[in-house]
C-alpha cells in the first residue's frame, strides 16, 4: 500500500525520498534519513524502528545489502516488511517479503531504489524508476517528484493516494526540504490525490530552497518570497493550461 522512491544525487551528495500511501501520516512512520549517512524508507507492514536501525548500521559502515541482512536475522516478521536503503555512497539495496501483498515490485541500481507494494497495477515501481532517471539533469526534489507523479499515473496505490511526503537532506544534519500531506481531502476544486496536494506544496517551495539554505549563515539574504510568489502562480497557471 506504500509506492517510494529513494535516492542519491551523485553530484551534490543529497539524500532523498518520496512515497504515497493510503493510511493517513505515512510520512511520519516511513521515510529515514541521515545526511552523509543514507536514507531508508520502510513500508508494507512497516515498524517504524526499522529505519533508525538501518540508518544507524549504515554509520558504522555496514553496505545497504549487508544491513538488510543484518535487519532480517533480527525481525521475526520480516517476510512482511518492504525495505528500501541508498547509502552516502550511492550504493543500494531493497528487501520485499514474500508476504506483502500484491503487484509488488523493486528496483535497486546505484543512486536509486524503488519499492511498491499493493499497486493497481504492476509497473508502478517500473515507471517512478524510468521518470527518474530520465529527469537526470533536474534539481534531485523535482526528480522525485516526477517519479512519484508516475507511480501515481501508472495507478498508484489500489486504495487511493491519501498521504504523501517528500524529504530531502543536503550536507546538514537538518532537511533541506520537508514537505508533507497526511491526510488529502477531496474537497471541490482542490487537489485531486495527495500527489497532486503534494506537487502544490513543492512548487511553492522550491522557488524558497537557496534563501532557506542561505540565511543561517547570512542575514543580509534578500527575501525571494515575493519572486516565489509569482513564480507559484506562474507555475500553477501553466500546469492548468495543460
Amino acid at each position: 500500500m506504500t509506492y517510494t522512491i529513494v535516492a542519491r544525487c551523485p553530484e551534490t551528495g543529497m539524500l532523498g525520498i518520496a512515497q504515497c500511501s493510503v493510511p493517513i501520516a505515512m510520512g511520519a512512520r516511513c521515510p529515514f534519513i541521515e545526511s552523509n549517512v543514507g536514507a531508508v524508507s520502510t513500508q508494507a507492514f512497516t515498524d517504524p524502528g526499522l529505519g533508525p536501525l538501518a540508518l544507524k548500521l549504515l554509520g558504522l559502515g555496514f553496505s545497504p545489502d549487508k544491513a538488510i541482512q543484518e535487519i532480517s536475522s533480527s525481525d521475526r516478521l520480516f517476510e512482511f516488511r518492504q525495505l528500501a536503503i541508498v547509502d552516502r555512497y550511492g550504493r543500494s539495496a531493497v528487501h520485499t517479503g514474500s508476504n506483502c501483498m500484491e503487484h509488488k515490485a523493486q528496483y535497486a541500481k546505484q543512486n536509486l531504489a524503488v519499492a511498491a507494494n499493493h499497486m493497481s497495477t504492476p509497473h508502478v515501481a517500473q515507471r517512478m524508476m524510468e521518470a527518474f532517471e530520465d529527469s537526470a539533469k533536474g534539481a534531485l526534489e523535482e526528480r522525485l517528484m516526477l517519479a512519484l507523479e508516475a507511480g501515481r499515473n501508472e495507478g498508484g496505490d489500489r486504495d487511493g493516494q491519501v498521504s504523501a511526503v517528500l524529504r530531502v537532506f543536503n550536507r546538514d544534519p537538518y532537511p533541506r526540504t520537508d514537505l508533507r500531506v497526511d491526510l488529502w481531502q477531496d474537497l471541490p476544486g482542490g487537489p485531486k490525490d495527495a500527489v497532486a496536494d503534494l506537487r502544490r506544496l513543492v512548487d511553492a517551495y522550491s522557488p524558497l530552497i537557496s534563501y532557506y539554505e542561505l540565511r543561517p549563515f547570512n542575514v543580509d539574504t534578500v527575501s525571494v518570497y515575493p519572486e516565489s510568489l509569482s513564480d507559484r502562480k506562474a507555475a500553477a497557471a501553466a500546469r492548468t493550461a495543460t
